[in-house]
């Protein structure tokens, strides 16, 4: 079975079921699953991203080639 053919066959067993706890059980475990990246990252990562985020609000920019050269 493909995953088109297999996201019809969930639709339509969602459909059928009228237990609303269920319901909220599948929309809150499909809410977790496409929970954004940033709480998967550690307090380091998310310093450095942030770090790097106020440098650029300050202009401070290093071009892609420039890039490219210091890890080449």
């Amino acid at each position: 079975m493909d995953i088109k053919t297999s996201k019809i066959e969930l639709v339509k067993i969602i459909l059928n079921i009228d237990n609303d706890d269920f319901i909220k059980k599948v929309v809150d475990f499909i809410n977790r699953e496409k929970s954004d990246f940033w709480s998967d990252l550690t307090e380091l990562e998310k310093e450095e991203i942030s770090k790097g985020i106020e440098q650029l609000n300050m202009g401070e920019r290093t071009s892609y080639k420039d890039a490219l050269k210091k890890i080449s």
